[in-house]
């Protein structure tokens, strides 16, 4: 189906409190395949976001994290939700959150990157940050971003049409990552029941950066010892693991201010 011209694959049915996840970037909803076969029990949502994957051509392009949680509100079509989201996806998150707190359940977030916050544990992410906002040419940003990632002779086993299909998301990446280092919501107004993982095996300061997050929400915490930042793919059981204690807490009707931290291994 398509909402807004976004692809959107709705599997809740007629579940009255559905399960969306929000993807990350460069990213987009088919690496969420391994998290949702140990999932076949939840109404899941899963979509693409604007610029990415099959919704890459939905226009009008978006700007920053507030064009994206509006696409994530209409997704939910007044629908009160539990929405688990990875990396950026959980800025879109929380974004979505602040602006329309009654469809959220519960939130669940992995390793959300605010890059914006003079709290965050330490520089390497918000430098890392400035230099992907600096490049100029969009397209040549996302190769050398997946290359990077996946490594030279990955990269070059792919088909053309994947590799061209990875340079065209450069341009909603970018507009990511410069969203990434501005404020487009207040954290006070995120006020649904919040919890958070983050691997050991991560960097860039996501663990602390997480635990201080959670503090900040009053949100529990789930680390996982050996999973790294992009868990989807590399420990989808944890991630699995996360969106199931997401939906326990949005069941329980959780009072965010009562939460304790969780330590799982």
């Amino acid at each position: 189906m398509s909402v807004n011209g976004l692809y959107v694959d709705d599997r809740a049915g007629s579940a009255s409190v559905p399960v969306v996840l929000v993807h990350g970037a460069p990213d987009r909803s088919k690496n969420f395949a391994a998290v949702v076969e140990l999932l076949p029990d939840l109404p899941l949502v899963i979509y693409d976001r604007r610029g990415y994957g099959k919704s890459i051509d939905a226009l009008p392009p978006a700007k920053d994290f507030g064009d994206h949680a509006q696409d994530l509100v209409a997704i939910l079509g007044g629908r009160r939700a539990v929405v688990v989201a990875q990396s950026v996806g959980c800025n879109v998150a929380m974004a979505a959150a602040a602006k329309a707190p009654s469809l959220f359940a519960a939130l669940g977030m992995w390793e959300p990157p605010t890059a914006w916050c003079d709290w965050w544990p330490v520089p390497d992410l918000r430098e890392s940050v400035r230099r992907l906002v600096a490049a100029t040419d969009t397209e040549l940003l996302a190769e050398d971003f997946n290359r990077n990632i996946l490594g030279d002779g990955r990269w070059e086993s792919l088909s053309v049409r994947t590799k061209n299909m990875l340079r065209r998301e450069g341009a909603a990446f970018h507009a990511d990552m410069a969203s990434e280092l501005t404020a487009l919501f207040d954290f006070a107004d995120v006020t649904c029941p919040v919890i958070i993982g983050a691997g050991a095996a991560t960097g860039s300061g996501h663990l602390e950066g997480a635990r201080r997050l959670a503090r900040i929400l009053h949100a529990d915490v789930f680390e996982v010892e050996n999973a790294d930042h992009f868990a989807p793919l590399t420990s989808p059981a944890s991630w699995a693991e996360l969106v199931r204690k997401t939906v326990a807490l949005g069941d329980a009707g959780a009072d965010p201010s009562a939460l304790s931290t969780v330590v799982t291994t």
